[in-house]
């Protein structure tokens, strides 16, 4: 009983202390943010602001407005055809298209570069005539590879009245064409690249079953024929080089 009466004060004693002993400690840090008076201050953290949201939204540019959606689609389903689930691994698939998709864009770079980054840098130009500047090269590429019906298709959905060119399509209408022409594109490189390896695991099957050898699987097989036929007629030159030459 007495335990309980000494236990019971010093727990009084400390929910007393708790309040002085927090008013006598000191204050946890103050994080504050100031900007100078100065308009140019302002304007350097303008910059930095949209300079951040530019890379939050570089991404997704990357794989709407460039031929990276092509790429990294014909290299995924050809290694589905070979029958390697994971080889080779995702991070070697997207450098190497990212890789693809440097040397294709690089033209429509240099235009942006030579038409929108060096007079803005220059300050020639404000950095809304930068980007007026910067669109034209980039649709130029876009259109070329957007199909008539896709276009057609979002430009009715869209609601847009008649177009006197090309170059007065807007990009909310060009973006989603090309990404479908971009998509219909890469399926049918990929069933071009299904059909021989299909047949060899067509005939293997067969063969198999012939010798009733019905436990074995057919993809077991098959997969060292598939990589030879791969390798023998330069499978990576000729995909490569097809990718490459079907956007020029």
């Amino acid at each position: 009983m007495k335990r309980s009466y000494i236990g019971l004060a010093l727990a009084l004693s400390l929910l007393v202390a708790i309040p002085e002993v927090r008013a006598q400690s000191p204050s946890g840090p103050i994080l504050s943010l100031q900007i100078g008076g100065g308009g140019q201050d302002l304007s350097v953290a303008l910059k930095i602001l949209l300079l951040l949201t530019f890379l939050a939204f570089l991404p997704a540019l990357l794989l709407c407005l460039t031929s990276f959606t092509r790429i990294l689609v014909v290299m995924a389903l050809l290694r589905q055809a070979l029958g390697l689930m994971h080889m080779p691994p995702n991070q070697v698939l997207i450098g190497l298209s990212l890789i693809l998709t440097f040397f294709t864009m690089s033209p429509v770079l240099d235009r942006i570069h030579q038409e929108a980054v060096t007079p803005y840098m220059a300050h020639e130009l404000t950095i809304q005539e930068a980007v007026e500047q910067a669109v034209p090269p980039l649709k130029d590429f876009m259109l070329r590879q957007t199909r008539k019906k896709d276009l057609s298709l979002f430009l009715n959905l869209a609601h847009v009245g008649p177009l006197k060119g090309p170059e007065e399509v807007p990009m909310r209408v060009l973006v989603p064409a090309f990404i479908i022409s971009e998509l219909k594109t890469a399926f049918q490189i990929g069933f071009l690249l299904y059909v021989p390896f299909l047949v060899i695991d067509m005939v293997v099957a067969s063969i198999l079953l012939s010798m009733g050898m019905f436990m074995l699987p057919p993809v077991m097989v098959s997969l060292p024929f598939k990589l030879m036929l791969f390798v023998l007629v330069d499978g990576w030159n000729l995909i490569v080089g097809s990718l490459m030459r079907s956007f020029l």
